[in-house]
């Protein structure tokens, strides 16, 4: 995937270049993410906290490495200058899980954008779904626990 920068460069772009960049992303595209984030950019989602480059990029190999099928799925998005957010939807399957059933995490990104040298990149990118009904609910005994806890909850 080639990564097309257009200048005068803009927040707007610079966020459909993220978008494209998710939507159509390989194991190889990883190495790309440096044309997207600053040096410094830091990264958080539910079970990662990271700042840099390398950092972010181990997240997203470690993510192909662990998983079957992963892909994205940008559904809307807002932006108002340099703050941006997606929501989305993650589609993937866990190798020996239920025979390779395509599971789905609904989440929402928060994006802060920094222009440098007349670029566009993301500056913090910090990712909000909920872990215990998107993902532990469906494992097998977790799954259970989960269900029961949150029944007990609401009750």
């Amino acid at each position: 995937m080639s990564l097309h920068i257009n200048h005068p460069d803009t927040p707007e772009a610079a966020l459909q270049r993220v978008v494209h960049f998710f939507e159509h992303l390989q194991p190889s595209d990883v190495a790309q993410i440096a044309q997207l984030y600053t040096a410094d950019a830091q990264f958080k989602d539910p079970f990662n906290e990271v700042q840099g480059i390398a950092a972010i990029e181990h997240i997203f190999t470690h993510m192909f490495e662990a998983l079957d099928a992963p892909r994205f799925v940008i559904n809307q998005q807002v932006h108002n200058g340099a703050q941006c957010f997606v929501t989305w939807d993650f589609f993937f399957s866990m190798p020996r899980m239920d025979k390779g059933a395509t599971q789905i995490i609904r989440g929402a990104t928060h994006f802060v954008l920094r222009e440098e040298a007349g670029v566009w990149r993301v500056a913090v990118h910090r990712d909000y779904w909920d872990a215990a009904e998107e993902l532990y609910e469906k494992l097998p005994v977790v799954g259970g626990l989960m269900r029961w806890l949150k029944k007990r909850a609401n009750s």
